[in-house]
Order: C-alpha cells, then structure tokens, then sequence
C-alpha cells in the first residue's frame, strides 16, 4: 500500500466517530440525489485508484461467500465443494461463511487475484461504494473506509459535498 493510502486510513480511523455519525445522518438524505452524487463520486474516485496496488482488502477482510460462490470456485479450481469447504471455508455461529484465512490464499505476490474471474461476489462488489443501499450500511461503510483507501476517499469527499446540508 502506497504512503498516502496508509495515511487515508489511518484519517478514517482516527475520524471513526465523526464518519459514523455522517454515516447515519445521511439515511435523511432524498435517495435519488444522494445516490447520483455517490455515483459520481464512485465513479471519480475509482478512475484514479490502483487495486493492485493495494490489495488492503484480500490482505485483511475474509469475505462473506455463499454457497453458489463454493459451487463456482470449486469446478475452477477443480475441487469438490465438499473438499474446498473444509480446506478454505470456515463458518460463524450465525451461519455466514467466510474464507479461513487471512490474507487470502487466492491473493498472488502482484496483488491480482489467482480466481478473479469466478472470486466470490462480496469480492466483486467490494467496497460496496456505488450501491443504491449504502445510506442503510452504516456499520459497513465505516468498517470499509478503515481497510480501503478508495471507500475512505469516497467517504471524505460525501462528507465534503453534502457538508451544507442539514444533516
């Protein structure tokens, strides 16, 4: 991770509380305007941002996978989904499944991924940034923009258009 993405980070960290607090304010917002902003902001935001030259996300977060994702990695990896579950895949006490290790053992020295084409589809909407839900997924985004510079940097720049608005 670049110098000035662990320092974005580390900002959104450090503003917890207030991000937090405009997270849950901005449910107030009319949908329709706010979701065309954030597409916009998406939009910018990933024109100038390098995955790959980060990978904070498959380095630190498991994702959430389902069983058509199981289904699907394992025929492209060419292993039982029986056999894939119980060498990648551990499950919680409420039933949601997630990969058992961090970093991901899919993640490659260069940061791609050895599985993108079939990855799991919480890894392909991953940050969740352009997503008409996102003033519903407050605990999400605040816990996003703390492991991806690109959902910290959409996050700061909401905060700065909607900061005029009686939030």
């Amino acid at each position: 991770m670049e110098a000035q993405d662990i320092l974005i980070i580390e900002q959104a960290r450090a503003s917890k509380i207030e991000n937090e607090v405009f997270l849950r304010k901005i449910r107030t917002l009319p949908a329709a305007i706010f979701y065309e902003e954030l597409k916009q902001v998406h939009h910018h935001v990933f024109e100038n941002t390098d995955c790959l030259s980060c990978a904070n996300c498959c380095k630190s977060s498991p994702p959430l996978i389902t069983k058509s994702d199981i289904k699907r990695i394992s025929a492209h990896i060419q292993m039982s989904p029986k056999n894939f579950e119980r060498k990648y895949v551990i499950t919680d006490f409420n039933g949601e499944m997630s990969f058992s290790f961090v970093p991901c053992r899919f993640l490659n020295e260069d940061n791609s991924c050895s599985i993108y084409e079939v990855r799991p589809e919480a890894c392909r909407r991953f940050p969740h940034t352009d997503e008409k839900a996102y003033p519903e997924r407050t605990k999400l985004n605040l816990q996003n923009s703390q492991v991806c510079p690109a959902a910290a940097k959409i996050l700061i720049q909401l905060k700065q258009k909607f900061h005029n608005y009686d939030l």
